[in-house]
């Protein structure tokens, strides 16, 4: 039997697996860009945050399918991505011609100026650099090829930016509100773990600050300070304390932005370091207790 078959068997298993490899690629570029500039709308940083690289992989199926807006945005991203590259490889074309001639009648001009002083050693020297072609064929080939594919994958990752970038924004704004689809939380401290927290037999006192020093921005501190706890009395200005993550010994915590929040606001993040030798309790809801 012929050899070709086994050949092509491997050449498609070859395609197959570049194909997948470039396919994973995408889709951790695609998370990590996601996470990035989800968590950045909370001011933390996503190399901080210890998470798990296989969940990069996961986390582009909520930017391509989302929602039906999400898809919509997928669709016309590809048709986008599509046109520019088709667009682009055109143009590269046409001033790649243009430069080619330019090139073609600069070298005939030196060749021949070069011929007119034949009799001069450095004319001649001049002439067989000119006519030099060190570039075959196949070496044109291959930087035409490789100039096409930077090209298309700059252009993949441009849109694969743009659409993660701006749906980790989006979902970061709404669960940083009143919509948000993070958990409620409710996290009980020993009393000398943390200078913010309500007491649990009297609420209304302020835990004593005895012991503790600052650094930074007291008006912060003092911004959540007497407001540790969800209150759902107003309704038209709910106070709901939420978990935004709980990664490498530490808890972070914010309380969610009013329904009249800015675009550009931002909500505090407190984060609670872990310990085993004063443990805490925590307890994650879907939604608040009902008010008294």
């Amino acid at each position: 039997m012929s050899s070709t078959a086994p050949t092509q068997e491997l050449n498609i298993l070859g395609k197959v697996a570049s194909v997948v490899g470039l396919l994973g690629a995408a889709l951790f570029f695609t998370g990590w860009i996601y996470r990035w500039s989800y968590f950045y709308f909370f001011q933390l940083e996503v190399t901080t945050l210890d998470l798990p690289a296989q969940s990069f992989f996961i986390v582009p199926l909520q930017v391509f399918f989302g929602d039906g807006w999400a898809i919509f945005k997928s669709v016309i991203a590809l048709i986008f991505t599509a046109i520019a590259i088709i667009i682009s490889l055109w143009l590269i074309q046409v001033i790649g011609s243009a430069v080619s001639v330019r090139i073609e009648r600069w070298r005939s001009h030196i060749i021949s100026y070069c011929e007119r002083r034949d009799r001069f050693w450095w004319a001649r020297q001049l002439k067989s650099l000119v006519q030099f072609n060190s570039i075959n064929i196949d070496s044109i080939k291959f930087l035409r090829s490789l100039v096409d594919e930077v090209v298309i994958v700059a252009w993949i990752l441009m849109v694969l930016f743009w659409l993660a970038s701006w749906q980790g924004t989006a979902d970061a704004r709404r669960d940083a509100g009143q919509n948000s689809t993070l958990p409620v939380v409710t996290l009980v401290t020993p009393e000398n773990r943390s200078p913010l927290g309500r007491k649990l037999d009297d609420e209304f006192t302020d835990p004593s600050l005895k012991g503790y020093r600052i650094i930074g921005d007291r008006g912060l501190f003092n911004s959540v300070l007497g407001k540790e706890d969800t209150d759902i009395s107003n309704k038209k200005n709910p106070r709901v304390w939420r978990l935004l993550t709980e990664r490498g010994g530490w808890i972070y915590l914010f309380p969610a932005l009013p329904v009249n929040s800015q675009a550009s606001d931002r909500p505090i993040v407190i984060a609670i370091q872990e310990s085993q030798s004063s443990p805490h309790l925590m307890i994650l809801s879907g939604e608040t207790s009902k008010a008294k």
